[in-house]
């Protein structure tokens, strides 16, 4: 059962690969899908980018263990800020800018929008470097899974994995990942609220599984009874940090905000936003939700032996061979979906931003596409093997960079591209602080973190500070610094004054 259901899954997301092969013929039928991409896969496509077996496996469990069931708020943070925020707020003006200045990546955006090579150089490298241990990190995870369910060995899953997503990736380009992620968003929803369900039911039921959590104490944590129950939780300051870096940092990822480049026209917007906010809440309101119950099975569970990552296996330990069949293939979905992405974003990024044009002059576009897939091989192909270091020699210090990749990226480009996108009085030189300042300090937090007051050195809040950081410091140096080039900003801001009919039960005219 559990071994036809994987053959069967592989089986249609190759089909998919294979079957997408004519829309990705060139730069932007490959990268972007053509910009002719629907709501429904729009919006699975950014859900499942953004919720992977680290969400599933790794930050439900810890989370839930540290904070109880008000680790739920980082779900609901997620669909509101990551999700329903962020559509509202970048999805327009995204799509609009980014296709009339006609670049395809996050730093082409800021190259044509400032006019200056190096932010589109210094962007790209930043995104080469933190990208390749965020991809190492879906890896992880699937091992005790697929130990628990198959027996099988995690060296196994790791190039099973990478295979499979590298042939239909490179088969189809977005296109292809689009429409698998919206097969892998529908496991993804099904496979949620069933495990939820038959979760609670090995203890009883939810009313029973509730009683149990409020009867856990936990003196080293906390003496208020009932805490782990609790809404406002054990540390509402931490947990408030975690929902920000998780929530407000999709703003500024590359992988994120580049679905946006895509969307086909306004309904989809607005479908999406609405499609993209209800998948949040399920799934990522859904793990953290099931991962707060994870003290009920604490007799099971050795943290200091094991880790957080053992939490969410073995409260799935005890179910069905069905429902572990589902859970394996959920939680695959989830990784593969994430893995797309980001190789499209980091393969493209590093072909037509840092190789096109600065190293070979003149790249036609077939080479550039034939350039992007053989590159998606590379960054797979890297993280499979980062992801294999890790396991067989237990190195941590892939496991800290992988931590800090994710607020070095918000950090950077959140408020450099979000200002943009708004106000033409942002500076090049303001963008250049944001990233370094984002850098430097996520940097410093891996080398010196106990230097660092001890609020910020966990690697979520120094993340969060660096994001509230370039809020802050774009403002300030874009109003000392030279004022942008006049033609270059009224340029980048003539495509919100284009004129466009529409039909009346849409807009009333002026009579």
């Amino acid at each position: 059962m559990k071994v036809f259901l994987l053959v069967l899954y592989f089986a249609i997301l190759l089909g998919i690969g294979f079957y997408c092969r004519k829309h990705a013929k060139d730069v932007e039928g490959f990268v972007l899908g053509g910009r002719n991409v629907g709501a429904w896969l729009t919006a699975f496509a950014y859900g499942t980018s953004y919720f992977s077996a680290v969400v599933f496996v790794g930050y439900a469990g810890q989370f839930g263990w540290k904070y109880g069931i008000a680790a739920t708020w980082a779900g609901i943070g997620n669909a509101l800020i990551g999700s329903l925020l962020a559509w509202f707020l970048l999805g327009r003006r995204t799509r609009i800018m980014t296709r009339h200045l006609k670049s395809a990546t996050m730093p082409q955006f800021f190259e044509t929008r400032f006019g200056s090579n190096w932010l589109k150089i210094a962007s790209a490298i930043i995104i080469f470097i933190f990208m390749i241990p965020y991809t190492a990190s879906l890896y992880n995870g699937l091992s005790r899974l697929f130990g628990m369910a198959f027996d099988l060995d995690y060296s196994v899953c790791i190039v099973l994995m990478a295979v499979l997503t590298a042939i239909y990736v490179i088969a189809g380009g977005y296109l292809a990942t689009a429409i698998n992620d919206f097969i892998q968003g529908l496991i993804m929803l099904v496979g949620i609220v069933a495990v939820i369900y038959a979760v609670f039911e090995t203890k009883g039921g939810f009313t029973a599984s509730l009683d149990a959590l409020a009867r856990v104490e936990d003196v080293s944590v906390s003496t208020s009874p009932g805490i782990f129950a609790s809404f406002f939780g054990t540390d509402p300051i931490n947990l408030f940090f975690v929902v920000l870096l998780t929530s407000l940092g999709t703003w500024g990822l590359p992988q994120m905000v580049q679905k946006f480049y895509a969307i086909k026209d306004e309904k989809a917007i607005q479908k999406g936003t609405v499609i993209s906010t209800l998948f949040a809440f399920v799934v990522a309101g859904g793990c953290y939700f099931l991962g707060g119950f994870g003290r009920i099975f604490s007799e099971q569970i050795d943290i200091k032996a094991n880790g957080f990552d053992s939490i969410i296996p073995t409260m799935l330990s005890g179910l069905s061979d069905g429902m572990i069949a589902l859970i394996v293939i959920l939680v695959l979905s989830a990784s593969m979906s994430t893995l797309s992405s980001l190789v499209i974003v980091s393969s493209s990024t590093l072909t037509l931003d840092l190789i096109k044009d600065n190293f070979v002059k003149n790249m036609k576009e077939n080479s550039q596409v034939f350039l992007i897939r053989a590159l998606i091989v590379v960054f797979i192909a890297i993280s499979a093997i980062l992801a294999l270091v890790q396991y067989k020699s237990s190195v941590n210090f892939i496991a800290q960079l992988m931590g800090i990749s994710w607020g070095a990226m918000a950090g950077a480009f959140l408020a450099p591209f979000l200002y943009s996108l708004y106000f033409k009085w942002v500076t090049k030189e303001a963008c250049f602080v944001s990233f370094v300042f984002a850098v430097g300090l996520m940097t410093a937090n891996i080398l010196m973190r106990p230097a660092f007051p001890a609020i910020f050195q966990s690697p979520i809040n120094a993340g969060v500070l660096a994001m509230v950081a370039g809020l802050v410091l774009v403002p300030i140096v874009s109003a000392i610094t030279k004022k942008p080039d006049e033609k270059l900003t009224e340029h980048a801001f003539a495509c919100y004054e284009e004129k466009i009919t529409v039909p009346i039960r849409t807009s009333l005219n002026d009579d």
